[in-house]
């Protein structure tokens, strides 16, 4: 069972208007210090970014709560055998869950394709305009880290990703009870920006194994380490491990937007951030074949925080 207390992470507010003017002043490099040292220390952090208003996130679930409210039937005409786009209903390990995937969500023709016949012309423009905005947001914290290590020159992006968005609902259980909504599990990906609705449920576990909650503030957003961000710092950032826990009579909306690698990446430690402190702890794995092992009978049978170990930990 999860613990009443409340989790402080590292709020960090991001309130640059240019990332081109800003960039590499004292006022960047003193965020980059704070973002790097959260996501080591901690594995995620709140951000606080006044671009996207409390308005717009109410908006986005307000569409989200439209989208869940269709026919079961209507749900599963989106079913895809892709697994970052479409429906995915409740399962076996996750019966309280539904989520729907958009893959390249900023991506103008492929979401109003889908989205169309479901939502108005307002909320189809708030929902791209936020997507744009969290992949903006996105590639800065990204960017951050890399300055943070001294590796400015060494690339633009920490590596070429694209985004799945994920619309996510969990059902309220029934009365009285306290119910895993979501396993425990770390992100499969570099990174993760979400919010939710207010309505609690989201617990991280610390470095010492205690379960917390971690609310989140209508004018925030969590971001929170992936496996693969954690392998290229060489295991310097912590990926780390959370799940989603409710109770009471509201349903849960929330929003993730995840940055996952295009196909055919190959994921590495960065050379310069390999140490005696820091040893390489991974081989270099392509995530295509990664995926493919986490969704094999032998790879579910893993804890999801070993998972990445047992598929390329180096003596594996």
């Amino acid at each position: 069972m999860g613990s009443d207390t409340q989790y402080q992470i590292p709020a960090i507010e991001f309130t640059m208007n240019s990332l081109e003017v800003d960039r590499g002043t004292v006022e960047w490099y003193h965020l980059c210090k704070k973002v790097r040292e959260a996501c080591e220390n901690y594995g995620c952090f709140e951000i606080v970014y006044g671009k996207i208003p409390p308005q717009s996130k109410a908006e986005i679930l307000s569409a989200s709560r439209k989208l869940y409210s269709l026919p079961l039937e209507s749900k599963k005409n989106n079913l895809t055998p892709n697994r970052y786009q479409g429906y995915l209903g409740p399962s076996v390990t996750a019966p309280l869950y539904e989520g729907f995937g958009f893959q390249e969500a900023s991506n103008y023709e492929s979401l109003r394709s889908f989205t169309e016949e479901i939502w108005s012309h307002d909320q189809f423009c708030t929902f791209l305009s936020m997507m744009k905005q969290l992949d903006e947001l996105r590639d800065m914290i990204h960017l951050m880290i890399l300055d943070s290590y001294g590796l400015e020159k060494s690339s633009n992006l920490i590596m070429v990703s694209k985004t799945l968005l994920r619309l996510q609902k969990y059902t309220a259980p029934p009365s009285g009870e306290y119910a895993m909504a979501a396993p425990a599990h770390t992100d499969k990906n570099f990174s993760t920006i979400l919010f939710d609705d207010q309505v609690s449920g989201l617990e991280v576990q610390t470095k010492d194994e205690q379960w917390v909650k971690l609310p989140i503030s209508p004018c925030s957003f969590i971001f929170a380490v992936g496996d693969f961000l954690m392998a290229w710092s060489s295991g310097r950032m912590h990926s780390v491990k959370h799940r989603v826990m409710i109770c009471g009579e509201k349903d849960r909306h929330s929003l993730i937007a995840s940055a996952l690698p295009i196909e055919g990446s190959v994921i590495k430690a960065q050379k310069e951030l390999v140490d005696e402190d820091y040893p390489q702890i991974l081989k270099d794995f392509d995530h295509t074949e990664f995926f493919n092992f986490i969704c094999s009978p032998e790879g579910k049978a893993i804890d999801s925080q070993k998972q990445v170990y047992a598929f390329a930990g180096i003596g594996t």
